[in-house]
């Protein structure tokens, strides 16, 4: 990560810029809250490293099931619970 910045790189081949927004760590995994902007009411998302843990690079993926998603996101309301982010 560099200056609150990911960059993405999907099955296409193609890069997408995410902002990092906020970053945990839950049962040893990392969890970012990212967006595309940094303006208001930008679309936010959580994403998680499933690199493995001796891999120097990390390899971020969107969070889909709905059960982690809901724990996740509760996770980062509480961390930006004085934020205006949320």
């Amino acid at each position: 990560m560099e200056d609150n910045k990911i960059v993405i790189q999907g099955e296409d081949g193609e890069t997408e810029e995410f902002y990092v927004v906020e970053e945990t760590k839950l049962n040893n995994v990392t969890y970012l809250l990212v967006c595309e902007t940094m303006e208001d009411e930008a679309d936010a998302y959580i994403m998680k490293d499933v690199s493995a843990p001796e891999a120097t690079d990390a390899i971020y993926e969107f969070v889909e099931d709905d059960e982690e998603l809901k724990v996740v996101s509760d996770l980062f309301a509480e961390l930006l619970e004085d934020e205006e982010l949320i």
